[in-house]
């Protein structure tokens, strides 16, 4: 595998795939910030689970996508903040997304959260992505 300049957006591109595919698992490479992401889909309802594997050479993350009556759980998602564009927001202008049925995902100097955790804390921070 080549070199990826963005892997937040990998592992979003992985989750939207196999949700799409209709695939049970997936994994990627394993980094803190993919987890505390996998952390939020989880809660928020996503994703069913996810797991760090350390058996192999490198840890991986596995998540495993959340379906409902055959359909995926995760419509679609959209990364915002790039490594050649990033996008802050400050804690009034954290956007909603679809009217309140998706989530904004925020890198904060408090952690990872999402946008209405931010609002509740008043932060702001980097939008890392839509998902709804």
């Amino acid at each position: 595998m080549g070199v990826i300049s963005d892997p937040i957006s990998d592992f979003l591109i992985r989750l939207k795939n196999a949700s799409r595919a209709q695939n049970d698992q997936f994994t990627a490479p394993f980094s803190k910030m993919k987890v505390e992401l996998a952390r939020i889909l989880k809660e928020e309802g996503y994703i069913w689970n996810y797991e760090v594997d350390t058996t192999g050479k490198f840890p991986v993350i596995k998540v495993t996508a959340k379906y409902v009556d055959g359909t995926p759980a995760l419509t679609d998602l959209k990364r915002v903040s790039r490594p050649g564009r990033r996008h802050y927001v400050g804690a009034g202008d954290v956007p909603r997304v679809l009217n309140g049925l998706g989530i904004s995902i925020l890198s904060t100097p408090r952690g990872v959260m999402t946008g209405t955790q931010a609002k509740r804390e008043n932060v702001g921070g980097e939008l890392l992505a839509k998902v709804w």
